[in-house]
């Protein structure tokens, strides 16, 4: 289990629930236990610090990295990256909303009034090209 190599590092660990703890932060003196602990169905440990310091700050007090939150799976480091979207539907997205942006442009540089509705609508499709940019090259 994850979740015990990081409890056993702490200090006042108290169970709150199923897979759920509450400890004193390693990072300073707690006078009452500020941190949440949760460890998820698949066995990743999830961390709060209700007095505000990093899950970084705090992994370090104890001598832990942020990998040693995740269990270890067998062939994890040979599988490829999931996608979320195919190529061919992020670059339909693309084609259509490009579509959009241009209709609209050409209204604005004939000299056509956009409506509110128009200029929502761009706002849409500019959104939605940075959320494939993000997709394709990662967040910005």
């Amino acid at each position: 289990m994850v979740a015990d190599t990081l409890l056993s590092r702490l200090q006042r660990v108290r169970r709150t629930g199923p897979g759920k703890w509450i400890a004193s932060c390693p990072t300073r003196e707690d006078k009452c236990p500020s941190l949440a602990i949760r460890e998820m169905d698949d066995g990743r440990v999830l961390l709060h610090d209700f007095g505000g310091d990093s899950v970084e700050a705090i992994l370090a007090a104890v001598g832990l990295s942020f990998t040693d939150l995740y269990p270890t799976q067998p062939g994890a480091a040979t599988k490829p990256a999931r996608r979320p979207f195919s190529a061919s539907d992020v670059l339909s997205l693309v084609a259509f909303e490009s579509t959009v942006a241009v209709v609209v442009i050409s209204d604005v540089v004939n000299g056509k009034g956009v409506t509110e509705q128009d200029f929502n609508r761009l706002l849409v499709a500019a959104r939605r090209l940075g959320n494939a940019a993000e997709v394709c090259n990662g967040p910005r």
